[in-house]
């Protein structure tokens, strides 16, 4: 291994240019670190397997045709495969804000499998024989059709992750929605009493939130399968053999896992970054969803004296660094408030960028690869985290959901329809006023008796499709 200090001169069509004689990469990446120097971010792993898997497709499907030599197209894939056993990975060293279309990182991955196919045929780096970034690696593609592809790929190779943390989620709420079904509380409404809701029912529907999420999330992934590989330059297929774009999508398919099409019309699918858009705003969606169920458990947490209390979050760590006996149990929900902020503003930026898109390609790809990646990252990890060390533990305060529940004005809405709702609405006024139940205050007036108070009154049946005193 050569000192760290130490160089080897690489020359391009623009001229030399010192390489560190210990990467993999070569002289347009070098450029590319030396032009971008922005974020100190390096390309996503996900993104980073995607492309490398699209090189040895087209190794696997350019030797296979017999257009690249046998032995070179093995070096090749050899080589991929290290990248993809975790292998290599500091050398793929581009800005994930870098010149438009990806080219850069395109170019980062042709020359670090080069280097290393050339090494493995017992060649130098930085020499490019017998194998070339470009002539052997980057064989029938364009960084136009690969990094649209490589988006498509990065995406539908997160998803299983990110649809099994939604599913825990959903069954974390599913499973507490059942445990606090028979605690009934006071509803809100604009942070203001309502009228009498289940716990457990608050639960579910955040459940099914979660659940119509995971679906939507999904539908939106199906989009995405389709590929435009083989398109090249503008989705033509130029220096493309007929049989190329089959067989990329078999390769992909073996070599994924992932229920992958051959796209119908390559040049929509280079000109058009909708379907990511979509997918995107999918993410956006659940993120919206997320962050205000995220925020409902902080609101249902909050005292423990001063607040509602209505539910106990599992106690993670102490709370202040200036209040003794402190603890937060909403730190985790906080950070899922977070997360989804990110995911919200990530989704503008594909969103934008997705727009920006001109004639017959979209330069912008990098920083939508960026941002979709990403959302997906943090979600995922993020609804896994709340499902774990949050929703699962939630205990339920019964005696203080009752509580509030018996001191809501809100309980004459039951009462409406047997006395008026003007009638109605005076009591609860006055019940305010008198600082007392509305049920001390039908006692006291004589408003109802007995069976009839009692019907009317039923503050579990007021949780139920039905009018009070008229259910069967």
């Amino acid at each position: 291994m050569a000192a760290v200090n130490q160089t080897r001169i690489e020359r391009d069509p623009l001229g030399e240019l010192p390489v560190p004689a210990a990467a993999l990469w070569g002289i347009q990446t070098e450029r590319a670190r030396q032009n971008f120097p922005i974020s100190n971010l390096r390309p996503l792993p996900a993104f980073v397997d995607a492309v490398i898997r699209i090189k040895k497709a087209a190794a696997l499907t350019n030797g296979e045709t017999g257009r690249l030599d046998r032995k070179l197209a093995d070096a090749i894939i050899k080589a991929a495969d290290e990248v993809l056993a975790g292998g290599h990975r500091d050398d793929f060293v581009v800005d994930p804000y870098q010149a438009g279309a990806g080219t850069s990182h395109n170019m980062n991955c042709n020359e670090v499998l080069a280097n290393r196919a050339n090494e493995l045929l017992g060649a130098k780096r930085g020499e490019y024989k017998p194998v070339h970034p470009n002539d052997h690696v980057n064989m029938a593609q364009s960084t136009n059709d690969v990094i649209p592809t490589a988006i498509r790929l990065a995406a539908l190779s997160q998803l299983a992750a990110l649809t099994e943390a939604l599913t825990r989620l959903a069954r974390a709420f599913v499973g507490k929605g059942k445990e606090f079904d028979d605690i009934v509380k006071s509803g809100r409404t604009h942070l203001q009493d309502a009228t009498p809701v289940r716990l457990g029912q608050e639960f579910m529907a955040f459940a099914h939130t979660v659940e119509r999420s995971r679906d939507r999330i999904a539908r939106a992934a199906d989009d995405l399968r389709d590929l435009g590989i083989g398109g090249t330059a503008v989705g033509t297929g130029l220096n493309a053999e007929p049989q190329y774009p089959a067989l990329m999508v078999k390769h992909l398919r073996t070599m994924t896992g992932l229920d992958l099409r051959e796209g119908e019309d390559r040049v929509q699918l280079m000109q058009s970054m909708g379907d990511p858009a979509a997918f995107s705003g999918a993410l956006r969606t659940y993120a919206v969803d997320l962050g205000k169920i995220a925020s409902d458990l902080r609101l249902l947490a909050s005292g423990p004296r001063t607040a509602l209390a209505e539910i106990v979050l599992p106690a993670v760590q102490p709370g202040s660094s200036i209040m003794p006996g402190k603890v937060n149990p909403s730190m985790i929900a906080e950070m899922v408030n977070q997360v989804c902020f990110q995911v919200i503003g990530n989704d503008v930026t594909v969103a934008t960028a997705a727009e920006a898109g001109q004639l017959e390609l979209n330069v912008m790809m990098p920083v939508i690869a960026h941002n979709l990646l990403s959302s997906m990252m943090i979600i995922t990890n993020a609804t896994r985290v709340l499902a774990e060390r949050c929703v699962e533990g939630i205990q339920a305060d019964a005696t203080q959901c009752a509580h509030w529940l018996e001191r809501s004005p809100a309980l004459v809405t039951a009462l409406a329809p047997k006395i008026g709702y003007a009638a109605a609405a005076k009591l609860a006024k006055e019940a305010v006023a008198k600082n007392v139940t509305v049920r001390q205050l039908v006692m006291e007036k004589g408003l109802l008796k007995g069976k009839e108070l009692e019907e009317i009154l039923d503050l579990r049946a007021m949780t139920e499709l039905g009018v009070p005193g008229e259910r069967k």
